[in-house]
């Protein structure tokens, strides 16, 4: 018999702050980030903006997964507040093996029925699936609906962009050469970033400046977009607000058309790769 009452689950790379889980009934597990002083879970212990000043002391934060104890404990939850049946939709496999952690321990509960999702995504572009299928929820969606058909289409079409304002982090943490790092910053260069079909992040375009940056993230989101008539719009920032409401009116000025547009701040996970100065945009399409 098919799962009655439907559970969301994701990590704490989907970007949604506290309010917006809880309103959407969305269960977080968080990730952990490693700093000289111990070891701080991602969005309850340790926020980005923690990150970002822990980065300019000159400290190198690294990343881990959950703890099993983590992942434990909120199925436990889930299970006492009397769902039978959990959507879990996890980081990409191609940066972190969340995904795979979770899907294991999902196998040794017998008292929730669990499909677990690479989301082949981070950041905004989980946050939005999240967000959708809870609206899929509310409309009274069902178990078999959702789980053959609307998490795998959601996933396929939803492409989250974000432009990183310094190369510095990432050649730290062993992302890119030291040569290229120099040369980026030389030159003013800022990369946009997408997810490859294997979950891992690349550079698709190069702009030089900050001022061109929002401009080819909304040029990249309406071609990701399409001919598509029904979609979903998200916006995403790491120590920049105001640009990001900036990048917010432009992408509906070229988008006009859209179901929704979210927002969201990028978690510390993400933050330790990249620095701040982030700005995201993303697309997932409905139709």
């Amino acid at each position: 018999m098919a799962p009655r009452k439907i559970a969301l689950l994701t990590d704490s790379c989907a970007d949604l702050s506290a309010r917006t889980a809880e309103e959407n009934r969305i269960h977080v597990v968080p990730l952990r980030i490693r700093c000289a002083d111990g070891e701080y879970r991602d969005g309850v212990d340790i926020h980005a903006t923690d990150v970002y000043a822990r980065l300019k002391r000159g400290e190198l934060p690294k990343t881990s997964l959950p703890t099993g104890e983590d992942i434990a404990a909120v199925f436990d939850r889930i299970a006492e507040q009397g769902y039978d049946g959990v959507i879990a939709v996890m980081l990409s496999g191609g940066l972190s093996g969340t995904y795979n952690m979770v899907r294991l321990m999902a196998e040794e509960r017998k008292d929730l029925e669990i499909r677990v999702y690479d989301s082949v995504s981070g950041s905004l572009g989980i946050g939005i699936t999240m967000l959708q299928l809870a609206e899929d929820l509310r409309r009274g969606a069902s178990w078999r609906e959702l789980t053959h058909k609307r998490v795998p289409q959601l996933i396929k079409g939803t492409t989250p962009f974000f432009s990183v304002d310094t190369l510095e982090y990432l050649q730290k943490g062993g992302r890119i050469g030291k040569v290229a790092a120099m040369a980026g910053t030389m030159l003013q260069i800022k990369p946009i970033l997408t997810f490859a079909a294997d979950g891992q992040l690349q550079s698709i375009a190069k702009v030089r400046g900050r001022k061109q940056v929002m401009d080819k993230l909304v040029e990249l989101t309406v071609k990701a977009c399409g001919g598509h008539k029904k979609y979903n719009l998200a916006v995403a920032n790491g120590g920049a607000p105001t640009e990001m409401e900036e990048l917010r009116e432009k992408l509906k000025a070229a988008l006009p058309n859209y179901d929704h547009i979210w927002d969201g701040q990028i978690d510390g996970t993400l933050s330790v790769y990249i620095g701040d100065g982030i700005l995201g945009a993303g697309v997932q399409v409905l139709d």
